[in-house]
Protein backbone atom coordinates (compact mmCIF):
# COMPACT_ATOMS: atom_id res chain seq x y z
CA UNK A 1 0.00 0.00 0.00
CA UNK A 2 1.46 3.20 -0.95
CA UNK A 3 1.93 5.93 1.72
CA UNK A 4 1.84 8.69 -0.87
CA UNK A 5 -1.09 11.09 -0.35
CA UNK A 6 -3.62 11.37 -3.37
CA UNK A 7 -2.92 13.79 -6.35
CA UNK A 8 -5.74 14.11 -8.65
CA UNK A 9 -4.21 16.26 -11.87
CA UNK A 10 -3.75 19.90 -11.75
CA UNK A 11 -3.45 20.50 -15.38
CA UNK A 12 -6.83 21.67 -17.01
CA UNK A 13 -7.87 22.08 -20.89
CA UNK A 14 -11.09 23.66 -22.20
CA UNK A 15 -13.59 21.46 -22.71
CA UNK A 16 -14.08 22.69 -26.03
CA UNK A 17 -10.24 22.18 -27.30
CA UNK A 18 -10.59 18.81 -25.29
CA UNK A 19 -13.08 17.71 -27.54
CA UNK A 20 -11.37 19.49 -30.44
CA UNK A 21 -8.27 16.94 -29.30
CA UNK A 22 -10.30 13.69 -29.67
CA UNK A 23 -10.25 14.13 -33.30
CA UNK A 24 -13.77 13.90 -35.46
CA UNK A 25 -14.01 10.41 -35.01
CA UNK A 26 -13.48 10.57 -31.45
CA UNK A 27 -10.33 8.73 -31.13
CA UNK A 28 -6.74 9.89 -32.06
CA UNK A 29 -4.42 7.17 -32.44
CA UNK A 30 -0.91 8.58 -33.90
CA UNK A 31 0.65 11.77 -33.89
CA UNK A 32 3.23 13.57 -35.87
CA UNK A 33 5.73 15.05 -34.50
CA UNK A 34 8.14 17.55 -36.40
CA UNK A 35 11.70 18.02 -34.86
CA UNK A 36 13.35 21.65 -35.47
CA UNK A 37 10.81 23.97 -34.35
CA UNK A 38 8.90 21.58 -32.32
CA UNK A 39 11.36 19.40 -30.36
CA UNK A 40 13.74 22.29 -30.76
CA UNK A 41 13.80 25.36 -30.49
CA UNK A 42 14.35 25.68 -34.64
CA UNK A 43 17.74 26.85 -33.78
CA UNK A 44 20.75 24.91 -35.87
CA UNK A 45 24.14 25.00 -34.56
CA UNK A 46 26.68 23.44 -36.78
CA UNK A 47 30.34 22.99 -35.64
CA UNK A 48 33.45 23.57 -37.47
CA UNK A 49 33.29 20.11 -39.20
CA UNK A 50 29.77 20.24 -39.94
CA UNK A 51 28.45 18.28 -37.30
CA UNK A 52 24.89 19.62 -36.00
CA UNK A 53 23.96 20.39 -32.42
CA UNK A 54 20.57 20.16 -31.55
CA UNK A 55 18.90 20.94 -27.47
CA UNK A 56 16.22 18.53 -26.58
CA UNK A 57 13.99 19.21 -23.47
CA UNK A 58 13.41 16.34 -21.27
CA UNK A 59 9.61 17.41 -20.56
CA UNK A 60 9.18 16.45 -24.32
CA UNK A 61 11.04 13.11 -23.89
CA UNK A 62 9.04 12.45 -21.24
CA UNK A 63 5.28 13.26 -23.02
CA UNK A 64 6.37 11.28 -26.03
CA UNK A 65 6.96 8.20 -24.30
CA UNK A 66 3.93 8.93 -22.07
CA UNK A 67 2.04 9.06 -25.07
CA UNK A 68 3.19 5.92 -26.30
CA UNK A 69 2.04 4.34 -23.01
CA UNK A 70 -1.42 5.53 -23.53
CA UNK A 71 -2.12 4.07 -26.66
CA UNK A 72 -1.08 6.72 -29.26
CA UNK A 73 1.47 5.86 -31.43
CA UNK A 74 4.26 8.92 -31.48
CA UNK A 75 5.87 9.15 -35.44
CA UNK A 76 8.50 11.57 -35.90
CA UNK A 77 8.78 12.98 -39.43
CA UNK A 78 11.81 15.56 -40.42
CA UNK A 79 13.17 17.30 -43.11
CA UNK A 80 16.68 17.07 -41.80
CA UNK A 81 18.79 14.31 -41.05
CA UNK A 82 21.28 14.14 -38.05
CA UNK A 83 23.10 11.31 -35.53
CA UNK A 84 21.97 13.78 -32.73
CA UNK A 85 17.85 13.42 -33.99
CA UNK A 86 18.36 9.66 -34.74
CA UNK A 87 20.14 9.53 -31.41
CA UNK A 88 17.05 10.83 -29.26
CA UNK A 89 14.31 9.39 -31.44
CA UNK A 90 16.03 5.89 -30.35
CA UNK A 91 16.44 6.93 -26.96
CA UNK A 92 12.37 7.82 -26.60
CA UNK A 93 11.94 4.11 -28.07
CA UNK A 94 10.24 5.81 -31.19
CA UNK A 95 9.55 3.05 -33.97
CA UNK A 96 8.07 4.90 -36.92
CA UNK A 97 10.50 7.97 -37.70
CA UNK A 98 11.43 9.13 -40.65
CA UNK A 99 14.37 11.41 -41.95
CA UNK A 100 15.70 14.02 -44.39
CA UNK A 101 11.90 13.85 -45.79
CA UNK A 102 11.54 16.62 -48.82
CA UNK A 103 7.77 15.79 -49.26
CA UNK A 104 6.20 15.25 -45.63
CA UNK A 105 2.81 14.44 -47.43
CA UNK A 106 4.21 11.61 -49.36
CA UNK A 107 5.57 10.25 -46.32
CA UNK A 108 3.32 10.51 -43.71
CA UNK A 109 0.76 8.96 -46.39
CA UNK A 110 3.21 5.92 -46.59
CA UNK A 111 3.06 5.23 -43.00
CA UNK A 112 -0.79 6.24 -42.46
CA UNK A 113 -1.46 3.38 -45.35
CA UNK A 114 0.73 0.70 -43.60
CA UNK A 115 -0.51 1.56 -40.09
CA UNK A 116 -4.30 1.39 -41.76
CA UNK A 117 -5.12 4.44 -40.19
CA UNK A 118 -7.66 7.35 -41.50
CA UNK A 119 -6.54 11.06 -41.22
CA UNK A 120 -9.11 11.64 -38.78
CA UNK A 121 -7.16 9.67 -36.24
CA UNK A 122 -4.21 11.12 -36.49
CA UNK A 123 -2.82 14.36 -34.80
CA UNK A 124 0.07 16.59 -36.13
CA UNK A 125 1.97 19.49 -34.85
CA UNK A 126 4.80 21.98 -36.71
CA UNK A 127 5.79 24.86 -36.93
CA UNK A 128 6.27 25.65 -40.44
CA UNK A 129 5.18 25.65 -44.19
CA UNK A 130 6.26 22.01 -45.36
CA UNK A 131 4.02 20.86 -42.43
CA UNK A 132 1.00 22.53 -43.70
CA UNK A 133 -0.03 19.27 -45.97
CA UNK A 134 -0.26 17.07 -42.43
CA UNK A 135 -1.62 20.15 -40.26
CA UNK A 136 -4.49 20.71 -42.59
CA UNK A 137 -5.66 16.79 -42.81
CA UNK A 138 -4.83 15.42 -39.09
CA UNK A 139 -7.84 15.41 -36.82
CA UNK A 140 -6.53 17.72 -34.71
CA UNK A 141 -3.36 19.72 -35.56
CA UNK A 142 -1.07 22.00 -33.22
CA UNK A 143 1.85 24.47 -33.63
CA UNK A 144 4.25 26.20 -30.78
CA UNK A 145 3.89 30.06 -30.67
CA UNK A 146 6.84 30.87 -32.49
CA UNK A 147 5.65 28.74 -35.74
CA UNK A 148 5.23 30.50 -39.39
CA UNK A 149 1.43 31.98 -39.33
CA UNK A 150 0.50 30.51 -41.90
CA UNK A 151 1.37 26.92 -39.84
CA UNK A 152 -0.53 28.69 -36.65
CA UNK A 153 -3.70 29.31 -38.59
CA UNK A 154 -3.89 25.52 -39.99
CA UNK A 155 -3.66 24.73 -36.39
CA UNK A 156 -6.62 23.67 -34.03
CA UNK A 157 -4.45 24.58 -30.97
CA UNK A 158 -1.39 26.91 -30.34
CA UNK A 159 0.81 25.60 -27.59
CA UNK A 160 1.21 27.93 -24.89
CA UNK A 161 4.82 26.48 -24.11
CA UNK A 162 7.37 27.12 -26.69
CA UNK A 163 8.92 24.65 -29.31
CA UNK A 164 11.88 23.02 -27.54
CA UNK A 165 10.45 24.03 -24.29
CA UNK A 166 7.35 21.83 -23.81
CA UNK A 167 5.36 22.52 -26.75
CA UNK A 168 5.45 18.94 -27.86
CA UNK A 169 4.85 17.79 -24.16
CA UNK A 170 1.55 20.09 -23.81
CA UNK A 171 0.74 18.75 -27.11
CA UNK A 172 1.11 14.64 -25.29
CA UNK A 173 -0.97 15.95 -22.18
CA UNK A 174 -3.87 17.75 -24.17
CA UNK A 175 -4.23 14.31 -26.17
CA UNK A 176 -3.87 12.15 -22.87
CA UNK A 177 -6.40 14.39 -21.53
CA UNK A 178 -8.58 14.04 -24.31
CA UNK A 179 -8.23 10.29 -24.83
CA UNK A 180 -9.25 9.84 -20.98
CA UNK A 181 -5.67 8.08 -20.24
CA UNK A 182 -3.89 11.49 -18.16
CA UNK A 183 -5.51 10.35 -15.26
CA UNK A 184 -4.39 7.16 -14.80
CA UNK A 185 -0.64 7.64 -16.12
CA UNK A 186 -0.17 9.96 -13.57
CA UNK A 187 -1.39 7.80 -10.79
CA UNK A 188 0.78 5.21 -12.31
CA UNK A 189 4.24 7.49 -12.08
CA UNK A 190 3.24 7.42 -8.25
CA UNK A 191 3.66 3.82 -7.64
CA UNK A 192 6.35 3.18 -9.68
CA UNK A 193 9.54 4.50 -11.65
CA UNK A 194 9.26 4.69 -15.88
CA UNK A 195 11.36 1.94 -17.69
CA UNK A 196 14.81 2.97 -16.51
CA UNK A 197 15.29 5.41 -19.84
CA UNK A 198 15.82 8.70 -19.34
CA UNK A 199 13.40 11.02 -20.96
Amino acid sequence: MSDARPLAPSLSFPPELLLAAQGPAGRIRAAIFDVDGVLTDGRLYVGAEGESFKAFHALDGHGLKLLARGGIRPIVITGRDSMAVRRRVADLGIEQALYGVHDKLAAAESLRAALGLEWSAIAAIGDDWPDLPLLLRAGFAAAPPGAHAEARAASHHVTCAAAGHGAAREFCDLLLMAAGRYAALLAGHLETLDDGRSP
